[in-house]
């Protein structure tokens, strides 16, 4: 079993269902469990209802943080090494560029306009938003302007791909930040390709990330990444 998280990233458009079967599947790899004794139950911390809310996983009796999230033709799954909760999005700058988002604060603006692309960058801040609000817990029950994305844009102008292709399987690690209820949150944010941004808020354990999707030439990406990120602690922005 890891001690951080793991998320795998899959091709396809897939079901609900579909979609929890990959989530049992990827939680039977990294806690070494038979899938029979792998359980995914869904708890509502609102009403108490287990038919929506927040994920969760048991492997062999054992409680597990868990995320998902799916974009165009894209899943991300992640599972924690433990009950703490955790957060995972995924989105695409195409979809974003396409969509007048109501959602960023002006600082998330003004760094965007400095970046080296608004739209990645925008792109980048609204999954780190989701990410953390999963984490949290209330989801987009809060305004999305009450997360404020403190992202170093430089380590957004490459591609994961690139990484890999470069250094066998090893990446540089991306540091980024999130302001929330007076707390800074450290978030894990990885541009997988061209056309899209993963974000991971967990509360600074360390991310591997197992790129599943096959490539257009047939192929698939080689070898995990791991991209530790620092811990949470007070924030002193006003």
């Amino acid at each position: 079993m890891s001690d951080g998280v793991v998320v795998r990233v899959l091709s396809g458009r897939g079901s609900r269902a579909a979609d929890r079967e990959a989530l049992v599947a990827l939680v039977t790899d990294v806690t070494d469990t038979a899938p029979a004794l792998v359980r995914v139950v869904r708890r509502c911390p609102h009403c108490g209802a287990a038919d929506h809310g927040r994920p969760a996983a048991v492997a062999d009796g054992r409680e597990l943080g868990v995320s998902l999230s799916r974009t165009t033709d894209v899943l991300a799954l992640a599972v924690g090494p433990g009950p703490d909760m955790i957060g995972v999005d995924v989105e695409r700058p195409s979809r974003v560029a396409a969509t007048e988002l109501g959602a960023f604060t002006p600082g998330e603006r003004e760094r965007a306009a400095r970046s080296g692309s608004t739209v990645v960058h925008r792109t980048a801040c609204w999954a780190v938003k989701e990410a953390v609000l999963k984490r949290d817990g209330r989801g987009l029950r809060v305004d999305p302007t009450a997360v404020d994305a403190v992202l170093d844009h430089a380590m957004l102008d490459h591609t994961l791909l690139d990484h890999l292709d470069l250094h066998h399987g090893t990446s540089v690690p991306a540091r980024h930040t999130a302001r929330l209820d007076g707390l800074v949150h450290p978030v894990t944010v990885l541009r997988l390709d061209e056309d899209l941004v993963l974000a991971v808020a967990a509360d600074g354990a360390p991310v591997t990330v197992q790129d599943r999707r096959h490539r257009t030439d047939g192929t698939r990406p080689t070898g995990p990444t791991a991209a530790p990120a620092p811990r949470a602690r007070r924030s002193t922005v006003r």
